[in-house]
């Protein structure tokens, strides 16, 4: 909890040190207040069970999520001073929404109610729908803003209808307690149907085909440096939960939904890689990638054991790494070319060697090429899921070939 009070008060902070001072120094403050809390994380009373009727539980594994989003939202505020330099007037205002924004994703590391997981998504994508929009002279932003904030409503009717049917059915909305009730119940039809709707409304806020539909236009039209926190930071926060509520609320009727589970995750795999192919601009091409690693995390749901949250941080990590790295790059073209097709990158590697090969190292780690950390992500996921669902691995395979040829166009 500590944690969470320190980057709440950084955020108000940052807000308050925009009326008398630049937006650099909102930067400062953001960064300072998030090294703080990242060191903090680590004190031995960082996990604790809230006594909040038990709707609150962080654990180890909370703990360790909290700290692979702090990084990656530090990152990304590094680049902030050259990604904003157009948004002079209101930097503090994006540095603190962000903040605000990895407070809901932090409180989702450690939902135990569906209450808590209903409150969470809404902290963390409430200012999302802002930042998206927050390059208001520009129309694509302004599209992207409605679009996410429409869809996000749309999931959120989703969510909260699958929330409704578990609780007529189990009589509970805490994890543990739906869970036992699962397993002496596991052909209860208002159960199911309940945590398909729910697995549905995950499915939109992770970009998970085909409820991805949202995402190539939103990442394309917000600024880079949020579509960057939305492919990392709030991509693994939600993802986080999704895995979280389907393997502790619902693994008592794991075969009602699994088999649904493996149909969509075929379908992200061919989609979302055969749209990549078809793109002319480097943001939309990162997006249907940042949706076929959607697919790729979903084998997380087979073959579970003891090491696969440690599976998922690490895959998630060095994705977000990778996204960073890549995003760097397109920042500064965008900043000097005013361009983000494939058209504006060509002739870097002459004219910012540095640069160019930071972004390849990315686009090879994204590709999952050995020896890189995303290679050894995808293989740790995989070797776990092919015990259970080779012919699922054989299809992330394929998948994985195909992305080399967009990532390396």
């Amino acid at each position: 909890m500590s944690v969470l009070i320190i980057i709440i008060l950084t955020a108000i902070a940052a807000l308050y040190a925009g009326v008398y001072h630049q937006g650099k120094f909102s930067r400062y403050i953001s960064i300072l207040g998030l090294l703080i809390a990242f060191v903090v994380s680590f004190r031995a009373d960082a996990t604790f069970f809230a006594q909040y009727q038990h709707m609150f539980h962080f654990t180890a594994n909370a703990a360790l999520f909290t700290r692979v989003t702090i990084v990656t939202t530090i990152l990304l505020f590094f680049l902030g001073g050259f990604a904003f330099s157009n948004h002079r007037s209101h930097q503090s205002e994006l540095y603190a929404l962000m903040l605000f924004s990895l407070c809901g994703g932090i409180v989702l590391f450690g939902f135990q109610n569906m209450v808590t997981l209903f409150l969470s998504i809404e902290i963390l994508s409430i200012p999302l729908y802002v930042l998206a929009g927050s390059a208001k002279n520009d129309l694509r932003s302004n599209e992207a803003a409605i679009k996410y904030f429409l869809m996000g409503a749309f999931a959120t009717g989703f969510l909260l209808f699958g929330v409704a049917l578990v609780y007529g059915s189990s009589g509970s909305f805490d994890l543990y307690q739906i869970h036992e009730f699962a397993v002496n119940n596991a052909d209860n039809t208002m159960l199911i149907l309940g945590a398909v709707l729910m697995l549905v409304a995950l499915g939109f806020k992770v970009s998970l085909a085909p409820f991805h539909m949202w995402s190539p236009d939103v990442y394309q039209g917000s600024p880079s440096l949020i579509t960057a926190f939305m492919m990392s930071v709030v991509k693994i926060a939600a993802f986080f939960a999704f895995y979280k509520l389907m393997t502790l609320a619902f693994a008592g009727i794991f075969s009602s939904w699994i088999n649904i589970l493996g149909v969509l995750i075929i379908i992200t795999l061919l989609l979302a890689n055969v749209m990549g192919l078809a793109q002319s601009n480097v943001k939309r091409m990162l997006a249907y990638s940042s949706v076929s690693h959607v697919g790729y995390l979903c084998l997380i749901f087979y073959g579970i054991n003891s090491l696969s949250s440690y599976n998922l941080a690490f895959y998630l990590f060095a994705y977000s790494l990778a996204t960073v790295g890549v995003m760097m790059c397109l920042i500064w073209v965008e900043k000097i070319k005013r361009d983000t097709s494939y058209v504006a990158f060509k002739g870097l590697g002459r004219t910012e060697p540095i640069l160019a090969v930071a972004a390849s190292v990315s686009l090879l780690s994204m590709a999952g090429i050995p020896l890189t950390a995303g290679f050894m992500g995808k293989f740790a996921i995989f070797t776990q899921a092919i015990g259970d669902t080779p012919f699922l691995v054989l299809m992330a395979v394929l998948g994985s070939a195909i992305s080399i040829a967009y990532y390396l166009r």
